[in-house]
């Protein structure tokens, strides 16, 4: 699936050349601060930027290779949010539609998920109710397929807000809680979402 995008999304701020923000490294991003006190830098925090290229309006486009998720909006702008994505070959690409929203998201993870880490995995095989300590954080977004199948794929948010820049998940686009639910508020159902290609899953 990694050839279905013939351009890349090129962008420079409204104000000046945007500069690629100093993500967090892997090493930091396996670090755990303490939840109520850790502080989102302000590289991280959401922009508007100016699309080199056109889009129509309403779209969400997501670059692994910068992690950063556009909303698209009129005049060749869109929202840029910083998100953590799928760890290695977990990510995977593809044209999807939002098939469901919900606030405060219950989790249950893949026989996959289990498969890798059974561990970490196993004891929430029936479930994990919605809540601040949930994976999924505040809202999550559901990927749905052309056929209207649940692509298990979510854009979601976090209760570590420290992995966001980096690629950690097993296969989800993370956003700080704040963040996704500022864009879960702007996202209709149905809303067409790209997300493109790895570097390595284009060579």
């Amino acid at each position: 699936m990694s050839s279905f995008l013939t351009r890349r999304v090129f962008v420079s701020s409204v104000v000046a050349a945007l500069a690629a923000p100093a993500f967090l490294r892997p090493a930091e991003a396996q670090t755990k601060p303490d939840r109520k006190t850790y502080v989102v830098p302000p590289e991280h925090q959401p922009t508007i930027v100016q699309l080199r290229d056109k889009f129509e309006p309403g779209q969400i486009l997501v670059d692994p290779n910068t992690y950063s998720l556009y909303w698209t909006m009129e005049k060749r702008r869109a929202m840029r949010f910083i998100v953590g994505v799928g760890k290695g070959n977990l990510y995977t690409p593809g044209k999807f539609h939002i098939g469901a929203k919900k606030e405060w998201p219950s989790w249950t993870p893949t026989k996959e998920m289990i498969a890798r880490d059974p561990g970490h995995y196993a004891k929430w095989a029936d479930g994990m109710p919605g809540g601040p300590t949930n994976p999924l954080g505040a809202r999550a977004l559901y990927l749905f397929d052309d056929n209207g199948g649940d692509t298990f794929l979510r854009i979601h948010g976090t209760p570590d807000p420290w992995t966001i820049g980096s690629a950690v998940s097993n296969g989800c686009v993370r956003l700080v809680n704040d963040h996704i639910t500022q864009l879960y508020e702007m996202v209709p159902m149905d809303t067409p979402v790209t997300l493109y290609s790895k570097r390595s899953q284009s060579s």
